[in-house]
């Protein structure tokens, strides 16, 4: 991937994906007792795989961010708004994931929480393509990512009614 023209817009989604990779942590707690005794189904990746997964995404996140919003910057304020708008909702939808699951301890609306996240992946795949083919195509594990997530979300949901 090319780099955006001016540091400014990787600087600024480099910020926002650390901000949301940070309450996504904050947030988070693996070693709790009711997570422990959470039924999970068998094919759910082992702990030790999730930050190196997000670790990835994240970095994908904010380079292809950074590439599209150099363009929308390009086209103009109402377009760097619109993108700034879906890429900002998306990270929050991605934090609030966390709290719905781990803090409030309750899967069912932590599902309709990754749903409202994969359409707003989905969404941001889309305006990221549209804005630079390459940084779209750079999203496409982060939706491939929200898809299982949504899955898994669902299916503890299902077993620990």
């Amino acid at each position: 991937m090319k780099t955006p023209r001016s540091l400014r817009p990787l600087l600024i989604t480099t910020a926002a994906v650390a901000a949301t990779a940070a309450a996504g942590k904050v947030g988070t707690d693996v070693t709790s007792r009711w997570y422990r005794r959470l039924d999970k189904p068998s094919w759910q990746p082992p702990g030790a795989a999730f930050p190196v997964v997000w670790s990835v995404l994240y970095a994908l996140i904010a380079g292809s961010g950074a590439r599209a919003l150099d363009r929308a910057e390009q086209e103009g304020p109402q377009a760097r708004n619109r993108y700034l708008g879906a890429y900002g909702t998306n990270l929050a939808l991605n934090a609030g994931w966390t709290w719905s699951f781990f803090t409030a301890q309750n899967p069912p609306p932590a599902t309709l929480e990754v749903l409202a996240l994969e359409a707003s992946t989905l969404d941001l795949v889309r305006r990221t393509w549209q804005l630079d083919r390459n940084a779209g195509i750079a999203l496409l594990p982060y939706a491939a990512w929200t898809t299982f997530a949504t899955a898994l979300t669902a299916e503890i949901a299902r077993r620990n009614r």
